[in-house]
C-alpha cells in the first residue's frame, strides 16, 4: 500500500474507488455505522438541537480506513439509519447527511494513505468544527424557531471549547489503532513520528 503526501494525485484517488470492490473495506464501513448508532446514544444535551458526542471518532475511522469515496457513502448511510432508528418524530433533512459527509470527506482527505501527524489531525478537526458550525447553524435556523447568529452562536462556544479535547480523543485513538490495522494488513505503515510512543530505555537494575 502506497502513502501520499497530498490527496492530489491519480494513485491516491484511483486507491479510494478502488475500495468500494474491497468487501473488507465495506463491513469495516457498516461496522462503524454500527458503532456511531451506538456512540450517539451517549450524547450529552446541551440546548435545542446542541450537544457533546464522539461519534467522530468512528466516522473519522471509516474514512482513515476506507478513503473519501466510501466515507461519502458511509456518512449518507449512517446519518439515514440513525433518523431512522433514532425515531425522534421529526421529519427527515438532508442537510445533515450533507454535513456529516463533508466531515467525512475532510476526514479521508487528511488520513487517508497518509502519515499521521499531529497537525494533521488538528487541521482535520478545526475543519470539521468550523463546517459543522457554519452549516449546522443555518440548517437550525431553517427548521426551528431562532435566528441563525443564536445557533451560530452557540454551536461556535460549543466546538471551541470541545475541539481540544476531541483533537486529544483522535490522537489516542489513532495511536492505539494504527500499528494494530497495520500488522493486520488494513493500512499501510502511517504513524508519524510524532504519534509514537516515546518509551524510556534508561533502566539500570544497578542503581
Amino acid at each position: 500500500m502506497s502513502l501520499y503526501s497530498t490527496p492530489f494525485s491519480r494513485g491516491y484517488w484511483r486507491a479510494a474507488a478502488a475500495e468500494m470492490k474491497d468487501l473488507r473495506k465495506l463491513l469495516f464501513a457498516a461496522l462503524m455505522i454500527a458503532a456511531c448508532l451506538v456512540l450517539n446514544r451517549f450524547k450529552i444535551p446541551l440546548g435545542e438541537n446542541l450537544s457533546l458526542s464522539i461519534t467522530y471518532l468512528a466516522r473519522a475511522l471509516c474514512a482513515l480506513v476506507c478513503g473519501p469515496v466510501v466515507a461519502v457513502v458511509f456518512a449518507f448511510a449512517e446519518d439515514t439509519i440513525s433518523f431512522f432508528v433514532s425515531g425522534g418524530g421529526y421529519a427527515y433533512f438532508p442537510g445533515y447527511a450533507l454535513t456529516t459527509a463533508l466531515g467525512c470527506l475532510i476526514y479521508a482527505l487528511f488520513f487517508y494513505r497518509a502519515r499521521i501527524t499531529w497537525w494533521r489531525i488538528i487541521v482535520a478537526k478545526l475543519l470539521t468544527n468550523i463546517q459543522n458550525v457554519f452549516l449546522g447553524s443555518l440548517w437550525s435556523a431553517i427548521l426551528y424557531s431562532k435566528g441563525y447568529l443564536y445557533y451560530l452562536t452557540s454551536s461556535a462556544v460549543k466546538n471551541i471549547l470541545y475541539l481540544p479535547l476531541q483533537i486529544l480523543l483522535l490522537f489516542l485513538l489513532f495511536r492505539a489503532l494504527l500499528p494494530v490495522l497495520h500488522k493486520m494488513g488494513w493500512l499501510p505503515r502511517q504513524m508519524g513520528k510524532s504519534m509514537e510512543k516515546r518509551e524510556k530505555r534508561n533502566f539500570d537494575p544497578e542503581r
